[in-house]
């Protein structure tokens, strides 16, 4: 009943403004021809013409845009490519664009690949941090909605493919020399330089990026023992200097040789991000006239990171007898080294150290593919089977620190554990092309074999699940089309929660968490219906509702049994510990609607004026697995939109424009807190100057209005679960805090040369 209220909203206007346009504008051709030569680069990197959304013919529903519709405000990663596509979030601090939130689910419901290929990244959930791919090696960005047999089934809220730049599209070299710029002073650098070539058989692209980082935070929490409406006394002010310092080097290659029958490719990509992060914490108290000028306490935390991405591999597509076979073979791999240390001193005292953790991540996976076509008439059908071996081995230690022998720390029990696992994937996918419908279905069988080792031993598991999919264009006309799909998707556990080590005092004082090795992945029927018409050669409009019925959710629950801090049977004179174990026990769905526009102003005489809008509205119901009550999932924003536009003066060769971004407020709820996150809008803004078609001269800005993201906590406390849901459920709140944050203005310089 919710998707065809749904449908029936989202339609009505976009079915009036088809009318319209159709009395207005003249049709196109549903998709543009693919160029038969490569486009120089200078008729993509100095021009002074606006790119738009593109319109895929994709039987299955698919947003594409090119590197072109985000230069001009000059990205620096694909986070900030992202946050102007419909339905995108994050959750991370200012000027910072990490985890990518889908249609407002967390980061691990949505599958991000590269090439088409999973990208392994070092978050818990599976998650990859798409701030580490330089936007300069970006050909496009494509958001799939809902997949095709022949595509992975992981990715409930849908999946982002980011292609690299590639050299039989593209002829010629560019080089970039930039600079950014802190509301600071401070001046990080940036370049690259980048060439594509072609012989009758051949291609090459090469690329080298550098890219200094730098993002300087302060933030502000009041801490108060309850609410203030309710009588609530501020207990202490804390003042923090959070600075992000670092810089990504990237190389990205390719290389084509086609034969009569087909074609060979070899492609590289390699990512290594060095960062440094710094904060200073000072803790205020009453001075005993009502002024919080009494320092209480210094923290000092340094964390160093050093990740490295690689990707390296091969495909091709060959003439087998009446068909086409294709085949791919890849590795991947992620490497994450941090170390944590954390110094706190007492007023009038030294700085000691207080804690110091190291994490090492090492994640590899080998894939391979292969798959026939065979088409005749208006019927194509294609089968094919793909492989993964996957190993991930994590580690998270934690020192114990003696102060009197502080260069000498004593390793503490941690988070050590090893990943195993071999999937299996055929799949069979028939698609159908009868007049204006495309009809496209499949079945993909998903086999996975696991085995999770940790100091408890080793533990193995099997799951298998069948993922159907199927696909409706409609394609009533060269402008308009529908499109209906359903899809049956997954999403994997946290790795944390498949190791089955003890972790002592989680999720309360009282209780120990033990990971879970036969947790079977989250499941989700998923539904998508929409309309996108093509407004004259450049412009489209589209609609989309979609809804997801998600099963086997992943909660913790209170095992009923009681261990020591091995994970044993409790012996006289041990602490014991209540026993949590994750276990798939929930249900939850999501539902919304996503409107996107883009096109050149012709209609109001303005063709060298384009507008871009999308707008997400969303909504969702979980059970909370801690309260019983049913809510959203974790900061889900019920509202998310992109206003912008860019104007060409032809007669100058100048461009400028601007882009607003905004999102409502969300709530993440845990077992002993609730909070709040909301962010201001944030504005970005460019001109450029072009000199003759080799150059190109931009300054852009982030972050304008200097945004401010505030986090509202309701902490409650207790030594138990129980203890603590009853806290909760009495409003007994053991401290409530408010917390700001801000960046400053982001200044960027950039000139580009084509050769």
């Amino acid at each position: 009943m919710k998707l065809k209220l749904l449908l029936g909203a989202a339609l009505a206007p976009l079915a009036f403004a088809g009318s319209v346009c159709a009395q207005s504008v003249p049709a196109a051709a549903a998709s543009a021809p693919a160029a038969e030569d490569p486009t120089s680069l200078s008729d993509v990197v100095v021009t002074g013409e606006i790119v738009f959304r593109d319109r895929t013919t994709d039987e299955n529903p698919v947003l594409a845009y090119d590197l072109e519709y985000f230069q001009r405000f000059e990205p620096v990663s694909v986070g900030e490519m992202l946050k102007r596509v419909p339905g995108v979030t994050f959750t991370s601090d200012v000027l910072e664009f990490d985890g990518v939130s889908m249609r407002g689910l967390p980061p691990g419901y949505t599958n991000i690949t590269i090439n088409g290929r999973r990208a392994p990244g070092g978050e818990d959930d599976g998650s990859f941090f798409v701030d580490r791919i330089p936007a300069e090696l970006v050909e496009r960005i494509e958001i799939i909605r809902s997949p095709r047999a022949d595509q992975a089934s992981d990715g409930v809220a849908g999946t982002i493919n980011i292609v690299l730049k590639e050299g039989a599209q593209l002829e010629g070299g560019v080089a970039r020399a930039g600079a950014l710029i802190n509301a600071d002073g401070e001046v990080r650098g940036a370049g690259s330089l980048a060439w594509a070539g072609n012989t009758e058989n051949t291609s090459l692209w090469l690329a080298l990026n550098y890219q200094g980082r730098r993002n300087p935070k302060e933030k502000r929490s009041e801490r108060y023992d309850d609410l203030p409406e309710n009588g609530g006394v501020l207990d202490n002010i804390e003042l923090q200097d959070d600075t992000r310092d670092g810089e990504d080097l990237s190389a990205s290659a390719e290389y084509t040789v086609r034969f009569d029958n087909g074609r060979l490719r070899f492609n590289g990509l390699a990512v290594d991000t060095n960062r440094d992060e710094d904060e200073t914490s000072l803790t205020f108290v009453d001075n005993g006239s009502g002024v919080f000028d009494e320092l209480d306490e210094t923290e000092i935390q340094h964390e160093g990171i050093s990740q490295q991405t690689y990707a390296l591999g091969m495909d091709g597509k060959f003439d087998a007898g009446p068909g086409a076979l294709d085949f791919k073979l890849g590795w991947s791999g992620f490497r994450d080294e941090t170390a944590t240390t954390v110094h706190v001193a007492d007023p009038g005292d030294p700085l000691e150290l207080d804690e110091y953790v190291e994490l090492d991540i090492q994640d590899d996976e080998y894939e391979a593919g292969v798959a026939y076509t065979f088409a005749r008439d208006n019927l194509s059908f294609k089968t094919g089977v793909d492989f993964l071996s996957k190993t991930r081995d994590g580690a998270e230690v934690e020192f114990d620190i003696d102060n009197d022998a502080v260069g000498d720390p004593d390793p503490a029990p941690g988070a050590i554990f090893s990943i195993e696992e071999t999937r299996w994937e055929p799949f069979v996918r028939l698609t159908a092309e009868l007049g204006d419908l495309t009809i496209d279905g499949g079945l993909r069988y998903g086999m996975t074999e696991r085995e999770v080792t940790s100091d408890l031993g080793a533990v193995s598991a099997d799951e298998d699940e069948l993922f159907p999919s199927l696909h409706f264009t409609w394609r009533p006309t060269s402008a308009d089309q529908f499109r209906a799909s359903y899809a049956r998707t997954q999403r994997r556990p946290d790795y944390s929660f498949l190791a089955p080590y003890i972790a002592d005092e989680e999720p309360a004082d009282e209780d120990a968490l033990r990971g879970n090795p036969l947790l079977k992945s989250e499941k989700a029927n998923g539904f998508d219906v929409g309309y996108e018409r093509r407004l004259g050669a450049r412009g489209v409009i589209g609609v989309n509702v979609f809804y997801r019925e998600i099963e086997d959710l992943i909660e913790l629950v209170d095992t009923g049994t009681e261990v020591n801090e091995d994970g044993e049977t409790p012996a006289p004179g041990d602490d014991v510990f209540n026993l949590f174990e994750p276990r798939n026990i929930g249900d939850g769905a999501t539902w919304g609607i996503e409107l996107d526009f883009s096109a050149p102003l012709d209609l109001v005489g303005l063709p060298d004026t384009g507008l871009f809008f999308n707008y997400t509205w969303m909504d969702s119901e979980v059970t909370d697995p801690w309260t019983g009550q049913e809510r959203a999932f974790r900061n889900q924003p019920q509202n998310v939109y992109n206003l912008g536009f860019i104007h060409t003066v032809n007669a100058w060769d100048m461009s400028f424009g601007a882009s607003l971004y905004g999102r409502d407020e969300g709530y993440e709820s845990g077992l002993d807190e609730l909070v709040k996150v909301e962010y201001d809008q944030d504005l970005e803004a460019f001109v450029e100057k072009r000199f003759g078609d080799r150059f190109v001269l931009r300054l852009s800005a982030q972050n304008l209005l200097d945004k401010e993201k505030r986090e509202t906590f309701m902490k409650y406390d207790g030594d138990s679960v129980e203890e603590i849901l009853d806290n909760r459920a009495n409003g007994d709140l053991d401290e409530y805090e408010l917390e700001s944050e801000r960046s400053g203005v982001l200044y960027q310089v950039t000139l580009r040369a084509v050769f």
